[in-house]
Parts: C-alpha cells; sequence; structure tokens
C-alpha cells in the first residue's frame, strides 16, 4: 500500500497541529511552511479533515484550525480515511485482479493484512507520534521564541 500526497500532508498537518499547536488556532499557512506543503493544497486536506470532525476552523484575527479533540483519541487511521475514503476500500484497491489466475491466489491473505493494517493505523495517535518526536528531539516551532543569545 503507498500513501498519496495527499495523505502524507493530512498527516504531517495534522502532526503540526498537534505537536505545535498548543492548543491554539495555527493557520494552514503557517503549518505549510513548517512543514513544506503548498499552503492552498493544504487547505483543501484540512477541508476535509474539517468535515471529518478532526479539526474546527476558527475565524477572524487569531484564527485558524485546532484539533477538534485531544491528541490521544485521533488516530492515523481516522486522517486517512478522512482524505482518501474507509481504507478497507483503499486495501481492496491493491488486490491481485479477477481473472483464472486469481483462483489460484490466497485471498484470504489479503483479506488479513487489510485487516492488521487497519488495526495498527487505528493504534497509532497523534499523541504517540507527538511522542515519539519529541523523544526523537523533533523541534518545536516555539523553541525559536526561548533562544536567546547576548
Amino acid at each position: 500500500m503507498r500513501l498519496s500526497h495527499q495523505a502524507q500532508y493530512a498527516i504531517c498537518g495534522m502532526f503540526d497541529l498537534a505537536y505545535n499547536g498548543e492548543g491554539r488556532p495555527v493557520q494552514v499557512r503557517v503549518i505549510g511552511e513548517r512543514q513544506g506543503i503548498p499552503g492552498r493544497y493544504l487547505e483543501q486536506i484540512f477541508q476535509r479533515l474539517r468535515r471529518a470532525r478532526l479539526v474546527q476552523g476558527k475565524r477572524g484575527p487569531g484564527g485558524g484550525y485546532v484539533l477538534a479533540r485531544p491528541p490521544a483519541e485521533i488516530t492515523v487511521r481516522e486522517i486517512l480515511e478522512a482524505v482518501e475514503g474507509p481504507l478497507r476500500e483503499r486495501l481492496a484497491a491493491d488486490l491481485p485482479a479477477e481473472g483464472s489466475a486469481a483462483e489460484h491466489r490466497p485471498a484470504f491473505v489479503w483479506a488479513e493484512l487489510a485487516s492488521r493494517v487497519e488495526g495498527a493505523l487505528a493504534d497509532l495517535s497523534l499523541a504517540h507520534l507527538c511522542r515519539r518526536a519529541a523523544a526523537d528531539a523533533v523541534r518545536r516551532a516555539h523553541d525559536d521564541s526561548l533562544d536567546y543569545h547576548i
């Protein structure tokens, strides 16, 4: 299974919001600059994430997006399904084609793999990604504001 750019950008955008947002609204433009994602494309992705109720939009000065739930309650599976549809259908699209050769293939293997991938992604939350990023010393956006040189 390959992850599309859209899926990768959605995961990176949600991670950035969880890791750097600290519950405050963050503009898509800012997330896009940090993650190296075109802002207009990321805005389309965040509209899908909003429709899936993973983020909430705040309008006006100081507006942007915030997570709709705590990071521990948002899974990578939910993010992928918000932008690409049901994961099982996505995995099924990668299955071997029908035909005479297909009847000699172990079809149960694909269903088993799909189930395990779904389970693994459902167990992987934004909070887990943030903990891992902190352990790997991934730089936070607000780290710059605390760095003073004399």
